[in-house]
């Protein structure tokens, strides 16, 4: 029996995570206590979003949701908090991915204590209530998904099966395995077989339905240690024997983007029972 093992959100993008028992499912990703994966970003001082691909600390911002705010915590910087409930903030144009969004800029305070954590000028800005960002839909089968500030789409599924397939070559290479975390999934189902979720037509947990949709080629990200920031042991060499997707140019995949097909608004559980249904 397939089960949802792990849900984890990340309040801003490119940050640490955040594993949740519980999270529930809008159309635009998870959602934690009213707040959306990835609603706030980092961006440069011309509005351009930023990553651990140019900057691998931001592994190491941690962010909380305490007492009604998101509490962000880094090495060498005291904790700095701001208020979940939107207010009034000045808006500032940021483009992700090609994308233009008309967003909240978080304020000065914020973007000191953002520029002094990564070591580079920048802001942080939330995305708004009222805004709307669109998935394409050349792999949606011509549905327009909403998603925030994520990369392209509102979810990101991998199976524990294969993790643990990667792990068992980089063990025969006699290196180290890895975690999840490397990879920055959304939802983590155990109990189906190694790259099944690269096959799947549909997951059904409760009334909710999930629909993989596109391989998830793999930037420099899984090479960077959570824990550390510090890029190294690198798995995209081992992936590459193996994983590389001729429709997508041979980019090396790991992990299925989904979109949100029904059941908006219903609670997500760690050790749910998840159906699945192959595409062939």
């Amino acid at each position: 029996m397939a089960t949802l093992s792990e849900l984890v959100f990340y309040p801003v993008k490119s940050c640490a995570g955040i594993s949740v028992a519980e999270a529930v499912l809008t159309e635009a990703g998870l959602q934690v206590d009213g707040v959306c994966d990835r609603e706030w970003m980092v961006v440069d001082e011309h509005g351009h979003f930023l990553t651990q691909r140019e900057y691998p600390r931001m592994a190491l911002i941690v962010p909380k949701l305490i007492d009604g705010k998101l509490e962000l915590s880094a090495p060498g910087s005291a904790s700095h908090a701001i208020a979940i409930a939107p207010s009034a903030a000045p808006t500032r144009a940021v483009a992700i991915w090609g994308d233009s969004v008309q967003a909240d800029d978080c304020g000065d305070a914020t973007a000191a204590w953002f520029t002094q954590a990564i070591g580079a000028p920048c802001r942080l800005v939330r995305f708004p209530n009222a805004a709307r960002r669109w998935t394409g839909t050349s792999w949606t089968g011509g549905v327009a998904a909403p998603t925030r500030f994520a990369d392209g789409y509102p979810l990101l599924l991998i199976g524990a099966a294969s993790l643990a397939d990667m792990n068992e070559k980089l063990a025969a290479a006699g290196r180290q395995a890895l975690p999840m975390n490397r990879f920055r999934p959304n939802l983590v189902v155990d109990g189906i077989g190694a790259f099944e979720e690269d096959y799947a037509e549909s997951l059904t947990i409760g009334a909710a339905a999930i629909k993989p949709v596109k391989p998830c080629p793999r930037c420099p990200i899984p090479s960077i240690d959570q824990a550390t920031g510090v890029p190294g042991p690198d798995p995209l060499d081992i992936l590459q024997s193996y994983r590389r997707k001729p429709q997508l140019d041979d980019a090396v995949c790991f992990g299925m983007n989904c979109i949100v097909t029904a059941g908006a608004g219903e609670h997500l559980k760690v050790g749910q029972q998840v159906n699945v249904t192959l595409a062939f």
